[in-house]
Parts: C-alpha cells; structure tokens; sequence
C-alpha cells in the first residue's frame, strides 16, 4: 500500500444519467492539496456548497448511499468513492452540476479509467492509515448481516451473499491487496432482481436504469406478454430471457459479478471513515445500510482512542505535517514557530508535538537558572496547532488567515521545562459559522495536563 498521499495532476470530466434522478450530470475530478480528502462540491446550487465524504453526512441509503450537507445532496456516492480507494487516491475535490453522479455502466471501472488518465502525483505527506487495533464487529440478527474488521497491517476484503435464488446461489468474492481492484472488482455492475425493478421503475425511482447499466436477475418464469411489457417499461424494441437468467441474456463479467459489486459497495462506503484503513474486513450480506452503520461504529472506534492517543502518543509514528509543510500553511516565522509536527488530523480533531529545546532563545531571560518554558507560549503553540486544524478544512488553506478572537478558562496546571515534549490536543466544539471557529485544548507533558483552554479564532481570507 502507498505510503506517501497522493491527489491526480490534472482534472478530468466524465458525464452521464444519474441511474435514481435520472438526471444527467457533469463530474469533474480535481487535483486538491494534502489532507483534503474526498469532497464534492454541487456547482450547480446557489453558494456551491461542499459536502464532505463522510458517514456524518449520509441521510438515506435506501437505494444507495447519500450525502447532505447545507441543504445540498449528491446521491449514490459509493461507485466513485470505490474507484478512488482502489487508485489509492487520498485527496481529490470532485465537482459536479446535478444531484448525482453518472452511472455510466453500473461499475467503478470508468471512473477508474478516468482517473488513471488524469495521472497520479505524490505528495510530501504520509497517508493517516487506521489500523485496527482489535476486532470490530457489526450485527444485524434479523436479517442475518454481520460485518466484521480484524486487525492486520493490510486492506484485505471478502464479502458473502446468498439471497435464497436458483439463479444466484451463495456467492462470495475477495481481494487480497487493494491493488487487485482495478482488474478484479471495478468492472462489476450494480445489479437488481426483476421484481424489484418492476416496482421501481413503476414507482419512478430508478429514473435513469435500465438493462445496460445494471444486471437485472430473472428469478422467475416469464411469459412472453411480461417481456413484452418490460420491453416497452424499459423503451427496448425487445427483451429476451431465459428460463431463469439475466434480463435480456447480458452475459457476467465474472461467474460471482453480484457479489464482486458488493465487494465494490463496501469499499466505496467505508471510504467515508475519512481514512484509509489496515484491516481484514469480513461482510456477510452486506448493503449499503449495514456498511454505513460499520463505517460509523470504525469511525467511532478512530475517535475513542483519539481522545486518549495524546498519553499513548508513539513518537515512533511518522508526522501526518512536518514543521516546513505546518509553517507553509501559517504565516510564522523565526522565533515564533510553536509546533514541531502534526501527528493527527482529522475534520474535529488535532494532534501537535512541541519538542521544548534547551537552546531556545526565551531561555535566557525567562527565569534564568531556572528556566521555564513561558506560558503565552504554550497557549500560542495551542493555537497555531488550532490554525491548522481549520485551515486544512478550507477548499484553500494557503489563501487564509486565522485570528485569535478570545480564550477562556485557560488553567497552567504545571510547568514546562527544557527537555520537555508538549503534545497539543485539540478538538472543535462545533461546526465553523461565518468565519467563526471555537476548540477545547488540552497541553500535555508524559499524559499529564500542564495547560487548557477554550479559544476561539476567526478565519478571514487574504485579500
């Protein structure tokens, strides 16, 4: 697996229907900055809102999974989002002037060849991989689901369905490293069976399918006047089948193409984690409800042990920032660089490292012969350790500026010397508003809080 981030070098465009809106759309694929993520951007919508992939944002995944952020949705996300983790893509905007990406033929495989035309391009920043650290495991009884991830310092897949048919049988499909995607799994087609496209296409929901951008299983004997039927339903001058089969006799890509698509499903939705993942991932009848509940109980899991991960802080771990890639973004300078590294970042939460130097220049006259490290200081550290928090949630953050606005309930509970490491955790209270950021901060020394705070900045754009 790719260690270092990488986005693509140029943007690319792909269009088509949206196979539920029936609406066709233009998607362009955009290069973005390190630690940008995945987000789409509806350019057709007053403000251009951004909606950020992730499980937070999912409003319905009735018949597939969509994102809702300001009022603004993109439906059916996971066959994009797919294709991205299967490049090992970490950071792309994705633009796109309607509701929905195009289906184009109910895979991955021509977002995927898109992209790979677009070209790749490395960036000078490690990747934030979780690793699972024990098991986590995803039930649902009734319906006999159960998705389960498993440590391992790897992406591994397996996925099992059974859907009690003559003509699918029990199936199951697998990738050992995700570099098997694009051969093995991109070119798998969404598919259905030919009762549920009957009530769909009658109750207007698949306003864009039809047999040449989903597999449609015929699970039953159909008569000629049924075919007929489906025929004009689907506006095809005629549809064939056999006696069980597929609509219109489309042959499979692959023996097992339903359950490699499911396969497919679970990448795409558990790409809104936020993180690319190390884990054996175990599904057994997964849907896009089942794997958005996983992602989110993961998604958790990553937010539970970043709540404690400033005392368990491994300073074996490689930086998610160095101190050149930190102070590109803020603009400081000599003797005001307060924070040596970032070592988490995610859209809430911050992890900064100051290493406190013997050979600082406060030293000298800050309690000479018994130095400490002056507590402004710490407080300036928290918030330029702040600043890149929202700053990296920017579309831009080379193009802003943050201001300290005000601290409260700022407590020094011990004190810094050299030799010292400070880590600055810090955690949004809330979603920005007009420019306006509120964080909790917490300082501290070998797990212990030397100092914390409330603070507040605002976020104001270079003119």
């Amino acid at each position: 697996m790719n260690v270092k981030q990488r986005t693509i070098q140029k943007s690319v465009t792909i269009s088509g229907v949206g196979l539920h809106t029936g609406v066709v759309s233009n998607m362009t694929f955009l290069p973005a900055q390190a630690n940008h993520g995945f987000k789409f951007q509806r350019v057709d919508v007053e403000g251009q809102p951004i909606i950020e992939a992730d499980v937070d944002f999912v409003v319905d995944t009735s018949r597939g999974t969509v994102l809702e952020k300001s009022g603004a949705r993109v439906h059916t996300v996971e066959h994009v989002l797919a294709a991205l983790v299967g490049l090992e893509i970490d950071n792309v905007l994705i633009q796109i002037d309607g509701p929905e990406p195009p289906i184009m033929d109910g895979s991955s495989i021509q977002f995927l060849d898109a992209l790979k035309d677009a070209g790749f391009e490395e960036q000078n920043t490690f990747r934030n991989f979780y690793e699972v650290p024990e098991s986590i495991i995803y039930k649902e009884s009734g319906k006999d689901i159960e998705i389960a991830a498993l440590p391992l310092d790897d992406y591994r897949l397996t996925v099992m369905v059974d859907y009690n048919s003559p003509v699918l049988g029990s199936q199951h499909a697998s990738i050992t490293h995700i570099s098997q995607f694009e051969k093995e799994i991109a070119p798998c087609r969404t598919f259905c069976f030919l009762h549920e496209l009957e009530m769909l296409v009658k109750h207007n929901l698949i306003k864009g399918g039809n047999i040449d951008n989903a597999i449609v299983i015929v699970d039953r004997m159909v008569s000629d006047e049924e075919l007929d039927g489906l025929a004009k339903l689907l506006n095809k001058p005629r549809i064939e089948v056999r006696k069980e089969g597929i609509l219109n006799n489309v042959e499979l890509r692959f023996k097992n193409e339903p359950a490699r698509h499911k396969l497919l499903d679970v990448v795409g939705d558990l790409a809104l984690i936020g993180r690319p993942i190390k884990a054996q991932i175990l599904a057994a009848r997964p849907g896009h409800s089942a794997n958005v509940a996983f992602a989110k109980k993961i998604k958790k899991s990553i937010e539970d042990k970043i709540k404690s991960s400033a005392v368990n802080y491994d300073p074996t771990q490689p930086a998610i920032m160095d101190a050149n890639q930190i102070y590109k973004m803020l603009p400081h300078d000599y003797p005001f660089k307060m924070v040596d590294k970032i070592v988490y970042l995610s859209e809430t939460t911050v992890l900064g490292v100051k290493n406190v130097s013997i050979n600082e220049p406060y030293f000298t006259g800050h309690f000479p012969g018994n130095p400490v490290f002056p507590g402004v200081y710490i407080v300036e550290g928290m918030a330029q350790t702040g600043g890149v928090l929202v700053l990296s949630g920017t579309s831009d953050p080379y193009n802003y500026w943050t201001y300290f606005l005000g601290i409260e309930n700022c407590r020094f509970k011990k004190m810094v010397s050299p030799g010292d490491q400070i880590v600055y955790k810090g955690q949004l209270l809330g979603p920005v508003k007009r420019g306006i950021v509120k964080m909790q901060f917490e300082a501290l020394v070998n797990g212990i809080v030397v100092c914390e705070a409330t603070m507040s900045a605002a976020i104001v754009k270079k003119s």
